[in-house]
């Protein structure tokens, strides 16, 4: 089978959750033997060279890479406003050099899938059946207008209003190109159950973001107990108020009853106002993490206080298979069937991030069986090769219909 899969980000490096499922997924077909191509918008936000890529992922992926500058500016975002009825989230994807780039490889090539990674790509559908045959399948990795109307809710003054008006036009984008696809893949049953109440009617096979089992393998040998952590990509929104959220609601007193404990902040782009905001006590930011599994495997309580997001949080499953004890909001374990106080610690005020914590931090034993719990629920549930083969075998079905 040959497979054309269209991002709007270049799936490397796979430093965040969408490029982890964009990635882990077309090297899952590549290993089950079909022949994969990837044409990326190469972004002014997350723009790579193609020399980037490993030699070794080029010689099992053809990746091609699109120059889309896709720039948020305040000119742009006021101009929309005014004189669009699109989303600006959507507007700075749909790029006429890219449109004339996808042309020329559908004019060359023959597929028999054409895999779209986000709502963003929808917009092309009806470029590629003017030029293809193929097997046209959306991947939706969240409810997309969910996370501006969630984002909405939590932030105050003027910028609530604009956030509101963002989620409608969002929601009403993502409705109406409900069906344009040939056949729906969310990645969380969730999402799939949301996106058939808003009108989908086509077949769907929900594909969640899998693991390579052999690469994240848990290492407690330089273990720090007690630390608490937080990784994830800083310029991402929900990410930064809930880490906000936490350090004024929940970090101050768990510092008051544990004056030694350290709590960790890693991740990527953050930008200098949220910096200013992380010089608490014993809070050290780490900023981009060179190997985040080694980081990960050296401390022990993952918090995750997300309030606003959609889809599946990829480094819950990460931190899952790499045995860490994790505390999450109920938004963060959204997708993911995770059961409270078995495999994690649900937690969606300040007193039960503390409580949590608290007894992860005083009962040894309690917290060793969690991680062991969780290792063993990634290892049943989330083997990407497993996940790679479901979906091809449901292409099948639909190619051959």
């Amino acid at each position: 089978m040959r497979i054309l899969q269209l991002c709007n980000k270049v799936p490397w490096p796979p430093k965040d959750g969408g490029a982890i499922a964009m990635l882990t997924i077309c090297k899952g077909f590549s290993l089950l033997g079909h022949e994969v191509d990837v044409l990326a918008m190469n972004t002014h936000k997350h723009h790579i060279s193609i020399q980037d890529i490993p030699e070794s992922l080029k010689e099992k992926v053809n990746f091609q890479l699109a120059e889309v500058p896709a720039k948020i500016t305040l000119g742009g975002l006021i101009g929309n406003l005014l004189f669009s009825q699109l989303p600006y989230n959507a507007r700075r994807f749909m790029d006429e050099s890219f449109a004339n780039y996808l042309i020329k490889i559908l004019r060359n090539n023959e597929y028999d899938v054409i895999q779209l990674e986000g709502l963003y790509l929808c917009p092309y559908i009806s470029l590629i059946k003017e030029h293809s045959s193929a097997l046209i399948a959306y991947r939706a990795h969240n409810v997309e207008h969910e996370i501006w109307e969630r984002t909405a809710k939590v932030t105050p003054g003027i910028k609530r209003i604009y956030l509101q008006l963002l989620a409608k036009r969002i929601k009403k984008f993502e409705i109406g190109h409900l069906n344009d696809y040939d056949i729906l893949i969310p990645i969380t049953d969730r999402d799939g159950d949301i996106l058939d109440q808003l009108g989908n009617t086509k077949p769907k096979h929900t594909t969640q973001a899998g693991i390579d089992l052999a690469t994240l393998v848990p290492r407690a040998g330089r273990l720090e107990y007690p630390s608490v952590f937080h990784i994830g990509a800083l310029d991402w929104a929900p990410n930064q108020e809930g880490l906000l959220w936490f350090l004024e609601n929940v970090w101050m007193t768990l510092h008051q009853k544990y004056p030694e404990l350290k709590f960790y902040v890693a991740g990527r782009n953050a930008p200098d106002w949220l910096e200013s905001k992380l010089k608490y006590k014993n809070v050290e930011y780490l900023g981009e993490i060179e190997d985040a599994y080694s980081f990960m495997n050296s401390k022990a309580i993952m918090v995750v206080p997300l309030l606003s997001g959609s889809g599946m949080r990829v480094k819950i499953i990460e931190g899952l298979a790499l045995g860490k004890a994790i505390i999450s909001t109920a938004i963060g374990a959204e997708g993911i069937a995770v059961e409270n106080n078995k495999h994690f610690i649900l937690a969606d005020d300040a007193d039960s991030f503390v409580e949590g914590i608290i007894k992860m931090i005083n009962d040894r034993s309690k917290y060793d069986q969690l991680c062991k719990n969780a290792v063993d629920f990634t290892n049943e549930h989330f083997d990407n090769m497993a996940f790679a083969e479901s979906l091809i075998d449901f292409y099948k079905q639909h190619i051959n219909a």
